[in-house]
């Protein structure tokens, strides 16, 4: 069962190994995206966080929306992380059952506007949430599990 689909450029850390999967009781964080997964350094970090009792998988964007999709992944308590916005709108293209998107930590850059703390948004990612929220996909803000959620259109 996906329990959250998170957007972090830095995928999986303290505040995802901590408070998001201790507060939804997660037993599987799976980050996706093509880059992360063809990258042993980013492998190797990602595993040096991973929380104690709880399962790793990593893996490409196809790959990811083929295993969510066969139900192999339906047995786990899962948060996906992914790195962009622009990735969690191409899992949610494939996955017509993500319903969710939660904005947790994009990276700031001279063409972004920030909008929430730790969330900058690229003018093309204000057209991407605009997108899926008129397809009935809920986006919100939070960093930490038990934070307030932040309704995405409230910056829009």
């Amino acid at each position: 069962m996906i329990q959250l689909l998170r957007v972090d450029h830095r995928l999986l850390h303290g505040q995802v190994a901590v408070s998001w999967v201790q507060g939804l009781n997660s037993n599987c964080v799976f980050c996706v995206g093509d880059k992360i997964a063809n990258d042993s350094v980013w492998k190797t970090t990602l595993k040096l966080g991973k929380p104690a009792g709880c399962k790793l998988v990593i893996k490409d964007m196809q790959h990811a929306i083929e295993a969510i999709n066969s139900g192999v992944t339906d047995k786990y308590r899962m948060i996906i992380s992914v790195q962009t916005i622009a990735e969690a709108k191409q899992l949610v293209e494939g996955c017509p059952q993500i319903k969710s998107i939660n904005l947790g930590n994009t990276k700031a850059s001279p063409t972004t506007k920030e909008v929430a703390r730790q969330i900058y948004l690229e003018p093309e990612e204000f057209d991407m949430i605009r997108e899926l929220i008129d397809k009935g996909v809920e986006v919100e803000v939070r960093a930490l599990a038990d934070d307030p959620k932040i309704d995405a259109r409230s910056f829009l």
